[in-house]
């Protein structure tokens, strides 16, 4: 499966017996581990939103309070995502899978039986700690399971679990609500979660481990870097928090230019700045920042955007199932794509897609019809199916197999980032046009869409990825 780290010990069976991926079946008990461990990672970042409601109301807590509930989760994600990466390549990509695995499966039993809001919290933190476990080595296991020639297939399908996962958390919470306590929404995980361990310690591969330690100072100082930009760019959502948010963003700032001079000459940083010197793979990351930024700002302001051209609620929850949808049948197509075409080409294109597209939900008239509008989300979504997996594939692809970990890390550093500055730019658009917000953020999230494509383009000039040693 490629040389090891320098360090590296010895033992890594099935890096010797399948050097390129695992044999079938084997192989398809993996990705259904994989692809079920990272559902219920992401499923768990919105699934609990329709909640809050009740979840304040049982707590006698204010709607205000609530809400870390959801920011808990997210933050601890982030906040401890590369550091995890990074010790997945110390220890092995399936331990540290299987530890996050079965730490999010004990936390989701922890949220079920939370006794106060508190308590809650603490639980979806050390939940999120797990749901990190797992998507920091999700995509460097993909690599590991499947051969290089079929890896954008893999991928392919790991996009579609992740949009899929996504797209339904809502309608999947409301359905549980429908029928039982919010509590059932943390503890359907446990069953789920048992059965996917049991499976994960057959199926996921082997990969190695090395003999070099964790960098606990680069760690602390990443931890610190991400939970107070996350933290300052949640805050910039409320009026009354400007002050606490010019404050983090400030800390995160001086957090993070001494993390940056303590890890930018390591071998092996935490935060890859030696991948980032790779240009295939630094423009392969830009890419999907700014692409998960218009994305995320474009979900965000739909609903409002709906509301203001005179739809009721209702319609509004049937106007958006297009996009995930068309995302769900487009991710898979892409990902055979991306065998055999550039990301470049396929991404760009796709992302122009997503541009057009918003920039026509945009232009929207107050009395279009609904087929008018379903066919402009349909096509931002098949734009965004068709960037997804061959990113995900050229990223991967451009850095060296012993570094997979740390690629597998910034991927889902990158897409998170990009979601939480698209919700933030989200809240400082609403606030700087009070009545037509929704709009104003539909164009900038075009925009940004069509720098993501050009992003994407840039890397039709450089040499193609491939399985680096």
């Amino acid at each position: 499966m490629g040389a090891a780290t320098p360090g590296s010990s010895a033992r890594d069976p099935d890096s010797t017996l399948y050097p390129d991926g695992l044999p079938v079946p084997r192989r398809y008990w993996a990705i259904a581990t994989i692809v079920l461990a990272i559902s219920m990672s992401v499923l768990d970042s919105s699934i609990a939103n329709v909640a809050l409601p009740s979840i304040a109301r049982d707590f006698h807590a204010s709607n205000a309070a609530s809400i870390w509930v959801i920011n808990a989760y997210q933050v601890a994600i982030l906040a401890s995502l590369l550091p995890l990466a990074s010790l997945g390549e110390i220890v092995g990509y399936r331990r540290i899978s299987q530890a996050g695995l079965m730490v999010f499966t004990l936390a989701s039993l922890g949220c079920a039986f939370a006794t106060s809001l508190p308590v809650l919290s603490v639980a979806r933190i050390i939940q999120g700690l797990g749901a990190a476990g797992i998507m920091s080595v999700n995509a460097a296991l993909v690599r590991f399971t499947y051969p290089q020639r079929l890896l954008g297939r893999a991928i392919g399908i790991n996009a579609f679990a992740v949009a899929v996962s996504a797209a339904i958390g809502p309608t999947l919470a409301a359905a549980v609500l429908a029928v039982a306590h919010w509590r059932w929404l943390f503890g359907i995980n446990v069953p789920i979660g048992l059965i996917t361990f049991i499976i994960a310690l057959r199926a996921l591969p082997e990969t190695g481990t090395s003999k070099r330690r964790l960098n606990y100072v680069g760690a602390l100082l990443n931890v610190a870097t991400f939970a107070l930009l996350i933290g300052g760019l949640q805050a910039l959502a409320h009026d009354s928090a400007e002050p606490l948010a010019a404050l983090q963003l400030a800390a995160a700032g001086l957090f993070g230019f001494a993390l940056v001079r303590h890890e930018v000459n390591r071998p092996a940083p935490i935060i890859p700045f030696d991948l980032l010197k790779i240009r295939m793979f630094s423009l392969s990351v830009a890419t999907s920042i700014a692409s998960f930024t218009a994305q995320m700002a474009g979900l965000v302001a739909l609903p409002f955007e709906i509301q203001r051209l005179g739809r009721s609620a209702v319609e509004t929850g049937l106007f958006m199932t297009p996009w995930p949808v068309a995302v769900a049948i487009a991710a898979p197509i892409a990902g055979r794509l991306a065998d055999r075409y550039p990301a470049g080409i396929l991404g760009g294109l796709g992302l122009l897609l997503l541009a057009a597209g918003l920039a026509a939900l945009a232009m929207f008239p107050a009395g279009g019809s609904a087929a008018d509008f379903i066919w402009r989300m349909a096509l931002c979504g098949l734009g965004f199916g068709f960037f997804q997996a061959p990113n995900n594939r050229t990223l991967l692809s451009s850095a060296p197999r012993s570094r997979s970990g740390a690629a597998g890390g910034m991927l889902g550093t990158a897409r998170l980032l990009g979601q939480s500055l698209g919700a933030a730019g989200v809240a400082i658009l609403f606030r700087a046009y009070p009545g037509m917000g929704s709009n104003v953020v539909l164009w900038a999230a075009a925009a940004v869409a069509v720098a993501a494509a050009l992003l994407s383009m840039a890397r039709l000039s450089g040499s193609p990825p491939s399985a680096a040693s």
